[in-house]
Order: C-alpha cells, then structure tokens, then sequence
C-alpha cells in the first residue's frame, strides 16, 4: 500500500483532531551514534556512551519538538472583539534549527495584528511562535509562517511579525562574522497597504525600517 506524502498524513491528522506526528526518536538515536562514529568516536569513553540517547531525547523533546505542535490547534480558542486597534506582544525569545546547517540559530521576534472581530490569549501567540520555531527553519520561512498562522485563526485586519537573530552557520563557520544579525519582517492586510502602521509597528518592536536582511 501506497504511504501518503508527510504533508498530507499532518493535514489527516489535524482533520481527525489528532496532533501532527512529531520525530522518530529511534532514527534520531541512530543517526547520533552514525554521527559520532564518523567523527571518529568509535571507542566511546565512559562520559560519551549515554550521549546518544541524550542528543536523541534533545532533539526529540526540546529542539524539533515543534513537529507534533499544531499551530492553528494553540490559536484556536478566540474571544470576540469590537474594537480594531493594533495589538503588539513583543521580545518573544525563539531558538529554531538552519534548515541548511542543522545549526541553532536563535533571538527574538515581535508579533502584531490588528484585529478584525477576534482576539486571541497573549500567551497563545508566545506559544505558535515557538511551535513553528521549534523546526527545521529558514528565518525568513519561519516569520512569514507566523503570520499566515494568525492570519488564518483570526482572519485579522492585518497580521505582522519581525525576527531578529543570530545564527550559528554565520558566526562558526563561513563568514564567522560574529555579531551579525539577520532581521525579517512579513505583513498581511493594513501592514503591507499602510506604511504609517508598519512603520508604528516596528517602532514599538525597536526597528526604525522595515528592510530585510538576508544571509
């Protein structure tokens, strides 16, 4: 029997109120004892033999945990509003993984929507962020799929998200430039037709433009 892709077994799971399947801790075991095996490891001394299961319970339970969270799951739960006045949760820190390095890339990001008839709990959004950030990333994915993320449980007036981070694959390898920083910025809705919104917005998240930067 045919298996279905990875995406579409994820959009099954969410339809049957399931959460998404999350890492294969076994694979990541074996991966971690193949690792240190061509790094030339192969006679573990005494303090490495339990590393294996540690960077697999890593991994799994903190690093790419993000898989088995739905992020229209967290968001669900909205409070109606009549009011339309921009809402900022800003310096939300976030660790997320380069997609290209397998390198931990980490900072902060400042989230806003302005609402068009809901609103949802401060704390949810804190918690998408680190669901989505909790992945395989590119930065620049990541801050547009916080975005569509709100964009789709509020269907807000318009939904906006900024990161600023420091990543590893600049600083300990390539460029080593460290220091660096990489800023981001997506927006739906009033903050792309608005400039004096988006220019509010990212005032109040501590960015004087909203250019973007990229590696």
């Amino acid at each position: 029997m045919r298996r279905r892709p990875a995406a579409r077994r994820g959009a099954a799971a969410r339809a049957r109120g399931r959460r998404p399947p999350g890492p294969d801790r076994a694979r990541i075991l074996k991966a971690a004892r193949l690792l240190l095996q061509g790094i030339g490891e192969t006679a573990l001394k005494s303090d490495q033999r339990a590393t294996p299961r540690r960077v697999a319970e890593t991994w799994t339970a903190d690093i790419v945990s993000g898989y088995r969270a739905d992020p229209a799951r967290i968001l669900a739960k909205t409070i109606p509003s009549s009011g339309h006045d921009m809402v900022v949760v800003r310096d939300i820190p976030f660790t997320s993984v380069c997609v290209h390095h397998l390198l931990p890339f980490q900072g902060t990001a400042h989230v806003a929507y302005v609402p068009g008839g809901r609103l949802v709990g401060l704390s949810k959004i804190t918690r998408a962020v680190d669901a989505l950030a909790r992945r395989l990333q590119l930065q620049e994915r990541l801050t547009r799929q916080v975005v569509d993320a709100l964009a789709r449980a509020l269907r807000p007036l318009g939904a906006a998200c900024t990161m600023d981070a420091e990543h590893l694959c600049m600083t300990l390898r390539g460029a080593r430039k460290r220091g660096a920083r990489v800023v981001t910025f997506a927006g739906t809705g009033v903050f792309r037709s608005s400039p004096g919104l988006r220019a509010e917005f990212l005032r109040l998240a501590g960015r004087k433009t909203s250019s973007r930067a990229r590696r």
